[in-house]
This record gives C-alpha cells, structure tokens and sequence, in this order.
C-alpha cells in the first residue's frame, strides 16, 4: 500500500485538495497521510483543523510552526520552525510521496525538509506567476525541489519546462479546484442570510484581499482605499479575512473596523468550500486579489476586479478588470464589473483552467508511477535555442 502525504496549510489550499483528498482516502490501494499546519491550527484564523476533522479526515500529523506575528522576521522564523516540524514528521513517517501544493511559505518548509530524506515530491500548480508576492519565489523553489508536476495549463507546463524540469515530469492537469464545482449545490440565498446575517438578494460583492508581500509596508494604505472605495459603491459586502503573510493583521483589523461602522458589510469565517463557492455563485462581483478570482471565478461567469500586483503574470479570463491600488479606480473597476453590459460580454465564458476532471488525473498518477531512482535523480533539461 502506496503511503501519499499530503500538506495543507489553509482553507485557501484544503477547498483545493478536497476532490483530491476524496479520492485519495476512498482508494484501497493507498494510504493518506494528512499533515496539517499554518492556520489551520490557530484560533486565530478560526482553528479550521476541526473543520477538516468534521468532514472525515484523518490528522496524521500537526505541525505547529505559525508565529503569533506578521513581521518579516515573524514570517522567517515560522518558515524556521516548519522546517524542523516537518523534519520530525518525516521521522516518525516517511510517506512514499508527498504532494505539495502552490507557493506558501508553509509548503516551502514542508518542501526543504523533505531533501535529506529523499522524499519524491510532486507539485500542483507549478509555473504560474504572482509578481506583487513573495509566494513567487516560493512556487519556483518548490518546483526545482520537486519530482512530478501537475499544472493547470499548458503555458504553465511550458514555463516548468524551461526552468530545467524533464517533460516526462510534467503532467497538465488542469485546477483540482474546478473539480469541486461538477456537483456542487449551491446553499439557497436564505442559508447564506441566516448565517451572515446580510440580505444576499441585494446586489453583494464578495471582497477577499490579501497583502502584496513584496510591498508589505504599503499594506495599510492598500486597504484604506479599497475600502473607500467599497464605501463610495453603496452596495452589500462580505468579506474573507487574508492568508497570514506579512501585514495581514492590519488588514483583518481595519475589516473589522469597517463591519462594525457598515451594517450592510458582514465577515464570512470559515464558511468552507461550499459557502464559499455559493457566495462566489450569488454575488454580482468579486473584489480584490485573490487567486480564486482567477481559477475558479470564471466558471460562475462571475465579474472580478483585479487589484493591483499580487495576481500580476497569472493567465486570466475575460471576466477579469484589472485596476490599481487608488480608490477611484477600483470603484471604477466595480461600476463596470456590475454593470449589464459587461455581465453580457461574458456570457458563455470558458475557464482557461480546466474541465474540472484534475483530480482523477492526478491520483492515478500518484498511484501508479513508479517511485525509483528515475524518479528521485532529477536530470536538469536543457532547452536548445
């Protein structure tokens, strides 16, 4: 029996993982080994391990490494911590395979330790770009660190490719995240009304915004107009706090400021896939920078506004209006993102991201490739010029 661990470090991943966990733990010729850590074991970001826990997973590891600080040296050192977290479970476990998935620093300590123990790993979502991060530079260390690579698209193939990985290694699944929405029933707008507490049959954005690490110190004036600018739309709004990266308490902390101050501006905690995806169903637009209104938002036909640099070089659709950091120009973003003109322009819009069948792809590979010395001494591909 083939042991696959599997890291997850948020909600943001595990909605991710889900179709893949399913159908890792319903397969009688493999053992999951889930290794939880990040956020979902702080109280702070809501302790979604119960959630996970609640849904039929089994923990087989948690690794405490987050610091109870969004400081540079509050990240690093957690990034510290995770590596020798992780480096202990590999001790007391060593999984066959372990699959990795996007540009997390958390995943980065999950990756580094993985080397002295000569554990294959394999990589989701590899050869993408996210400029205004910092995850940039962890999404490519990660794929030089890994063995097999599952991409969403073609074009991502191509660039893990160029950076020296064999083709052989390189499998275009699509996005898992896309799997989760075959047959996905959407909660009916009064469900969402009793559990946020905010009549969704008025026009509501869904707002997630995260720091552009790469300019973490411009993070308090990032917020401050994207919420100038959601004040001035006089619409409905529900937000989803950030992933803990540098300067993110200071965006959770002026979100709660501003519900308090609007009664037409609600939080959505740990809603999990389904709510999440049924907010994504009934809003009018997304607002901010997340990458779920990059992967999975086009398959809703759903309008999102695009802020700024952290999503900066990701293959996007046409349902997607990039706009800058000032609020004039997001509240401009917002008035053509809800408009009926713009709803018709992307009418019958095709995710550039996949059919939703990645899961199936990606756990028979898991299965059935074989774990030898083909697979662990990597070969740097050169590419001729």
């Amino acid at each position: 029996m083939r042991t696959v661990g599997v890291v997850t470090v948020s909600r943001s991943d595990y909605s991710i993982y889900l179709p893949i966990l399913k159908r890792l733990q319903n397969d009688p010729d493999i053992r999951l080994h889930l290794m939880v850590t990040g956020m979902h074991l702080s109280p702070e970001f809501g302790s979604t391990v119960n959630q996970i826990e609640n849904e039929g997973f089994k923990i087989g590891e948690r690794v405490e490494m987050l610091l109870s600080s969004d400081s540079p040296e509050g990240i690093a050192k957690s990034m510290g911590l995770g590596t020798i977290g992780f480096s202990n479970a590999y001790s007391r476990t060593r999984p066959d395979i372990l699959l990795l998935m996007g540009d997390r620093f958390e995943m980065h300590s999950a990756a580094v330790a993985t080397l002295p123990f000569n554990i294959p790993v394999a990589h989701i979502h590899g050869g993408e770009l996210t400029e205004g991060a910092i995850d940039d530079s962890m999404r490519h260390a990660i794929t030089k660190m890994s063995h097999l690579h599952f991409v969403s698209t073609e074009a991502y193939g191509r660039r893990v490719i160029q950076m020296g990985e064999e083709p052989w290694r390189v499998i275009v699944s699509g996005a898992p995240s896309l799997d989760n929405l075959l047959d996905f029933t959407p909660l009916h707008p009064t469900e969402l009304k009793d559990q946020l507490g905010l009549d969704l049959s008025k026009p509501t954005l869904l707002v997630t915004f995260h720091p552009v690490t790469k300019a973490y110190q411009d993070t308090e004036w990032h917020i401050s107009e994207l919420l100038s600018a959601l004040d001035s739309s006089g619409m409905n709004m529900i937000f989803t706090f950030p992933n803990a990266d540098t300067a993110s308490r200071s965006i959770i902390r002026l979100i709660e400021d501003f519900t308090i101050s609007h009664q037409t501006a609600k939080v959505a905690m740990n809603s999990g896939p389904s709510g999440y995806y049924s907010l994504m169903k009934q809003a009018a637009a997304m607002v901010g920078n997340s990458s779920s209104g990059v992967i999975e938002a086009a398959s809703f036909e759903l309008p999102v506004v695009n802020i700024g640099d952290r999503q900066k070089g990701r293959i996007t659709d046409r349902n997607v209006i990039d706009v800058g950091y000032h609020s004039r120009e997001i509240l401009a973003g917002i008035k053509k993102a809800v408009s009926q003109g713009f709803a018709d322009s992307i009418s019958g819009l095709v995710n550039s991201y996949g059919n939703g069948h990645a899961a199936e792809s990606i756990v028979s590979m898991l299965k059935a490739i074989p774990l030898d010395d083909a697979m662990l001494m990597k070969r740097f591909h050169d590419i001729d010029y």
